[in-house]
């Protein structure tokens, strides 16, 4: 007869009706007592499948065993042997679908909760003083240079594993701050910007360059970056917005997700005046879509003062691609959800903003190229929603600044750079990976591909310095 499989342990968070008033962190996180009795709840398998399952071969049960037995520096460095962002994959990484997917415990009840743990021990080393975080070792010097374009997941993880093997690793950025997405489209309220400052200041403690301000494409372009650096990264992202193309979406007070996002998040708007940077304040907020930049979007609404959020989606509640927990916490924050319904037109008022969504209901037919049901329009079944702020969230395209500015780098029909499985491109010493190649993906997926990247770049160098 097989054990009973314990529930997995509640981590400690806001209430709704506290935290739509604030930009703090919603999960409180682990105490030491709860992350070592959730930890318990792990097999130690022989064969574990939850390490098959991370992008970026953490040894899970490794840190897990460590971490029960309560030794937590261990376990923080057990995982930074693969993972220099912790604190930040703990957070925002869609475990569910990854590491805990293969949990063995998930046959019978509840998979270990991996993301909970990582978060706790990254967090529970950053309490412990700067001079206490483990900076990873790095190799001798090897005299090769390596210029990584963006600053964002890919990016990070090229320099981290680059910078490991002892090649001199310069990251340019075009804004005026690193991280890249993990700035400029996470909310504070899920990803502290304190955390991703404190994980790249390991990186420049690594001997890791970081420029900012500093447009790869118009201050200095790939051609005369490969004049200088013996390789070049390219993780430049997905950063250009994506519309609908449906009449009136040029009507004031329809934003992009991108816009709107950035403005709060990397621009601190939320903070205004005290940061001076203005941002529409809209009363009743409608979202298009259904993934997790939807649903920062649509709490975010909430917490800059709207009466209303309403999510609308084409597809239910099974098709829609963000994660359960952060789905979970915004209907817990009261944000209303339209499944099967879809934007066809956009109405204004006399002084040209929207005032009105007209809508069509939507039915669910064959699947299409994603493997989800395919959404077909009911015909005659049209409808309007009264708004004044509208955020269209349906995905984002490939930053072509870099592609348009470097001939000879192949890219496919939507702009993405064209690169094998390891990141190497059409041009010789040039590597590109995350979403800059694959289109809007996760965080751990790019930090997967820029693993990859850095192996081949590796290799590539030292082929290089024989010749």
């Amino acid at each position: 007869m097989n054990k009973k499989v314990e529930p997995r342990v509640p981590m400690p968070e806001q209430h709704p009706k506290e935290r739509i008033t604030n930009f703090n962190e919603v999960p409180y996180g682990y105490t030491p007592e709860l992350a070592k009795k959730e930890a318990s709840r792990c097999l130690q398998c022989k064969k574990p499948k939850c390490k098959e399952g991370c992008p970026v071969e953490i040894d899970i049960p490794g840190f897990i065993r460590l971490l029960r037995e309560g030794d937590f520096e261990g376990a923080v460095k057990k995982i930074k042997e693969t993972n220099l962002l912790p604190a930040i994959c703990g957070r925002v990484c869609p475990q569910e679908t990854q590491c805990e997917e293969a949990c063995v415990l998930k046959k019978q009840g509840q998979p270990v909760a991996i993301g909970r743990l990582e978060r706790f021990l990254a967090d529970w080393e950053r309490s412990q003083g700067e001079d206490k975080v483990s900076i990873p070792k790095c190799a001798p010097p090897t005299g090769m240079k390596v210029a990584v374009i963006g600053s964002g997941p890919a990016g990070l993880t090229v320099a981290s594993d680059l910078a490991r093997l002892g090649h001199k690793v310069t990251i340019f950025e075009a804004l005026h701050k690193p991280g890249g997405v993990l700035v400029y489209g996470i909310p504070e309220f899920r990803l502290p910007k304190a955390i991703v400052v404190a994980e790249v200041a390991i990186l420049k403690k690594m001997g890791v360059e970081l420029i900012t301000d500093y447009i790869i494409g118009k201050t200095e372009t790939v051609d005369e970056l490969l004049k200088r650096f013996d390789a070049v990264f390219i993780g430049t992202g997905a950063g250009a917005p994506a519309f609908m193309r449906i009449p009136g979406e040029n009507l004031g007070g329809i934003y992009s997700a991108n816009e709107y996002l950035t403005r709060s998040n990397l621009m601190k708007a939320y903070s205004f005046p005290k940061a001076d940077t203005p941002i529409h304040r809209g009363k009743v907020v409608a979202v298009i879509g259904g993934g997790n930049v939807a649903m920062d979007s649509a709490r975010t609404a909430l917490r800059l003062g709207a009466n209303k959020v309403m999510l609308i989606y084409r597809r239910t509640r099974e098709e829609m691609p963000a994660r359960a927990e952060e789905v979970h916490h915004a209907e817990e924050e009261g944000v209303e959800f339209h499944f099967l319904t879809n934007p066809v037109r956009y109405h204004g008022d006399e002084n040209g903003n929207v005032k009105e969504i007209e809508c069509i209901k939507m039915k669910l037919g064959e699947p299409d190229s994603s493997g989800r049901p395919r959404p077909v329009p009911i015909e005659g079944s049209n409808f309007k929603i009264p708004v004044d702020t509208v955020i269209v969230a349906i995905g984002n395209l490939a930053n072509p600044i870099v592609p348009q500015t470097t001939p000879g780098l192949s890219t496919n029909k939507n702009g993405n750079i064209v690169a094998d499985e390891n990141g190497k491109t059409s041009r010789e010493g040039v590597f590109a990976g995350g979403d800059i190649v694959t289109g809007a993906a996760t965080v751990i997926s790019a930090m997967g591909a820029g693993r990859k990247s850095a192996r081949a770049i590796h290799s590539y160098l030292l082929e290089k310095a024989k010749r």
